[in-house]
Formats: structure tokens, C-alpha cells, sequence
């Protein structure tokens, strides 16, 4: 692959009104749809195929995260998680002779890079050490419509009314669910877990919009590069000062939250977002939370109520009425 052509060669793109975004949006618009062929319904079945795969991914972030504290301290374990995604992101950018990313989208990958790469794991992490991982889906159920508002505000994007009223009644039988999973106390995670929600969608927002004028590979791994040096000087400070205990649950989830959720995940969570829209691709999320207790359940033997089997077909419901609505035509 030359690096010239890994923009313009990159699958297809669905844009404009066909998914549910303002087909006035501009020049991100523009830029997007010399990307890649518009496909259509095709286009909308892959990318919400892509998506699916990354939020099954990012599903098992929090398990794989309790599992890596059991070997490491939190503050390392973000930065080996992060050093090792950098190394694998920087050897496919160097094996695939990528130039460096225009000037203009430098600061689109620096809002990445400190949102998805760095913010995120680090403010779940400290939560994760108070909060059990059924209780720290929270996060998880206000995602996607926060992403959906930054969205908005960000790209211009404006789905139908039925796209919100959905959003906003998945959102809330997560929100319902997980409080009441949590015995509708707040822990002394939470703020580490709502800080970690605002800078995650901005993140989530900045890396699906770049991913309509590049290859989303390459916005995961530009913003990976970016936090090497962090990573590296982090790894150096924390190692010495934080207890290391090596155990096969926290070499499997250090290797799954760098390899899985951070480089593969965010791949092909970028490359949906780009082809479906960031609105809609969020909406899928909603089931992330209920994916996130499933594994909870088989990985860490946390308890699982009886209405989750409610709450997962209620939240599904919500989902297929999102996509509905994301693929109507607005009316002009």
C-alpha cells in the first residue's frame, strides 16, 4: 500500500441523507464522500456490521481492565496498555509506508488521542478499583447519546425526532437497569466515571468525523503514535512505584484492552462510524452495557439479575428504531 493512494482506496463510505445526517454538513461532508463509493443499504448493513464488532469488542474492555489490575497497578496499566497498542499502531503505519497526517487534522487527532486513548482508560481504570464493572456500565448507557449530542454539535449532523426519542428511551432502560443493578447507590468511582463519559465522547465524535477523510486505521494509529512518549514515561514512573503481580487474568487482559478493545476495536468502530454516521453507530452501544454484564457474569462471577433478559430486549427494540430512523430521508 502507497501512502497517497490509503485515503482514497479505503472500502466504501455511505454519506449524506441515505444515513441519517444533514447533507449539508460542509466540508467534512465533502471531504467524506470523495473518500470511498456511496453504497447505500449495503453500505449502512457493513458499517453497522463494523460497529457491532467494535462495541462487542469494547464490551469486554472493563472485565479484561478487573483482570489486568489483578497484576498491575492502575497507572501502569494504562500506560503499559497504551505503549503496547502505540507499538502495534506505529508498526502497520511503518509496514504500510504512511505519510504523516495533513496539518488540519492534526488537532482532530490530538482530541482522539487524549479522549479514546488516554482519558477513557485512565478514568475507568481509577474507577474500576471502587466499582464493580456491572456498576461502571453506566458509563456505557449515557455513551451514546452523549456521543450523539456531541455529534450534533460538532459535525452538524441532525438525525429525525424518532432518532432522540429512541435514543433517549435506550438510554434510559440502561440507565434504569444498571442503577438498579448497583442497588441505586453512587460510588465514590462515579466522578472518574462521568469525566470518563464526556471525554470519550468527544473522542468517539473527533475520530468518527476523521474517519470520513482518512482510512480509520490510521486515526487509531496516528493517535496511538501520538501517545507514545506519555506512555513510555508514564510505564517508567509508575512501574517502579506501583506492586507488579504477574497472573495469567492480568497478562490476558492487559494483552486484550491494548490488542482488543484499543487497536482492534477502535478500527473497525472508527470504519463503521464512518460509513453508518456517528449518531447512528453510537446507538449501538446501548447493548454494550448488557454485553458488558454478560461477561461479567462468565469472566467474574458477578451477579446478574433476572431482568436482564427484559432490559436486553427492550434496549434491542431501541436500537432497530434508531437505525430505522438514521436511514430515513429528512424531509427538506
Amino acid at each position: 500500500m502507497r501512502a497517497k493512494d490509503s485515503a482514497t482506496n479505503n472500502g466504501t463510505i455511505a454519506v449524506g441523507s441515505s444515513v441519517g445526517i444533514d447533507p449539508d454538513r460542509g466540508a467534512d461532508s465533502a471531504a467524506g464522500s470523495g473518500t470511498g463509493r456511496v453504497t447505500g443499504h449495503e453500505g449502512n448493513r457493513g458499517g453497522a456490521v463494523l460497529a457491532g464488532l467494535g462495541v462487542l469488542a469494547f464490551s469486554l474492555t472493563f472485565p479484561s481492565t478487573a483482570w489486568g489490575l489483578e497484576s498491575f497497578g492502575p497507572w501502569s496499566l494504562v500506560a503499559l496498555r497504551t505503549l503496547l497498542a502505540a507499538v502495534i499502531a506505529g508498526s502497520a503505519l511503518l509496514l504500510g509506508r504512511v505519510a504523516l497526517p495533513d496539518r488540519r487534522h492534526r488537532a482532530g487527532l490530538a482530541v482522539v488521542a487524549a479522549g479514546v486513548v488516554i482519558g477513557f482508560p485512565l478514568l475507568t481504570t481509577l474507577a474500576l478499583q471502587t466499582s464493580t464493572t456491572s456498576h461502571a456500565a453506566v458509563v456505557v448507557g449515557l455513551l451514546p447519546l452523549t456521543t450523539a449530542v456531541f455529534s450534533s454539535l460538532r459535525t452538524g449532523a441532525r438525525p429525525p425526532r424518532a432518532f432522540w426519542v429512541a435514543s433517549l428511551a435506550g438510554a434510559a432502560v440502561v440507565i434504569v437497569f444498571t442503577v438498579q443493578q448497583s442497588g441505586g447507590e453512587l460510588s465514590g468511582g462515579d466522578l472518574y466515571l462521568f469525566g470518563a463519559l464526556l471525554v470519550c465522547a468527544a473522542g468517539y465524535t473527533e475520530g468518527g468525523r476523521l474517519a470520513r477523510v482518512m482510512p480509520g486505521w490510521q486515526v487509531v494509529g496516528w493517535a496511538l503514535v501520538l501517545c507514545l512518549p506519555l506512555a513510555v514515561a508514564g510505564a517508567a514512573v509508575a512501574l517502579p512505584a506501583e506492586p507488579v503481580r504477574l497472573t495469567a487474568h492480568g497478562v490476558i487482559g492487559l494483552v486484550w484492552v491494548a490488542a482488543g478493545s484499543t487497536c482492534l476495536g477502535l478500527y473497525v468502530w472508527y470504519r463503521g462510524m464512518a460509513e453508518i454516521g456517528v449518531p447512528r453507530a453510537s446507538q449501538l452501544q446501548l447493548a454494550q452495557p448488557l454485553l458488558t454484564l454478560v461477561w461479567s457474569f462468565f469472566l467474574l462471577g458477578e451477579t446478574v439479575s433476572a431482568a436482564a433478559p427484559v432490559a436486553a430486549l427492550a434496549v434491542l427494540v431501541c436500537i432497530a428504531a434508531t437505525q430505522r430512523a438514521g436511514r430515513a430521508r429528512r424531509p427538506r
